[in-house]
């Protein structure tokens, strides 16, 4: 079976590489390493000389566009002021300044500690007691006193307000029943009072 060899169609044989030396005996080209060196340092230069001239073209261009240099326009160079001491009154008017940082703050969850948060504090004022102006001796009492009150002493009687006479085919408005308790616990805090009832419920059989 013949093999195909273009080296032995065009009368050269191949070259015969010494390997007892273990190593490459043929030292590297120096020619070419010089060609690569000179190369790299034209192109250098060149991309050198060419962002020179760009920066000094845009720096012509910006001076033109902002006018003659005035006190107003001058450049000013910060390094003549040294480095500023620092003050810790400043530093902790910042921290201070960084805790206090106006609502809305970002949220780690989904808000649902916060509602529950704002009706905890809800239940403080509709289930005690509380100073609204001691001066004037008015203070704050549990909603389920104020609906005893309500129901003993019946709501104040308001003056009758005058109204005009209906139109053709209207009607007076009337409220057959509340639309809504106006309060509602959110889902979030259903979940928790349940586990608190839970727990609850388990320490009480353990004991």
């Amino acid at each position: 079976m013949s093999t195909h060899n273009p080296n032995e169609q065009e009368g050269n044989k191949p070259e015969e590489v010494d390997a007892s030396k273990g190593y490459e005996a043929t030292d590297v080209r120096v020619s070419g390493i010089l060609v690569f060196l000179v190369a790299l340092s034209i192109f250098a230069a060149v991309t050198a000389a060419m962002a020179y001239g760009v920066g000094k073209m845009l720096d012509a261009r910006m001076a033109k566009e902002d006018g003659p240099t005035s006190k107003w326009t001058k450049t000013v160079d910060v390094r003549q002021l040294g480095d500023m001491p620092n003050s810790p009154e400043l530093q902790n008017k910042v921290a201070t300044l960084m805790q206090q940082y106006p609502t809305p703050r970002l949220q780690t969850d989904d808000g649902a500690q916060d509602i529950a948060d704002l009706h905890a504090r809800e239940d403080l004022l509709l289930n005690n007691y509380s100073w609204v102006d001691q001066s004037q001796g008015k203070a704050r009492i549990p909603i389920e006193r104020a609906m005893d009150l309500i129901a003993q002493r019946g709501l104040p009687v308001a003056p009758a307000i005058e109204q005009a006479p209906l139109m053709t085919g209207d009607l007076k408005p009337q409220v057959l029943f509340p639309l809504t308790s106006g309060f509602a616990r959110t889902g979030y805090e259903l979940d928790q009072a349940e586990a608190q009832a839970i727990e609850g419920t388990r320490a009480g059989e353990q004991k």
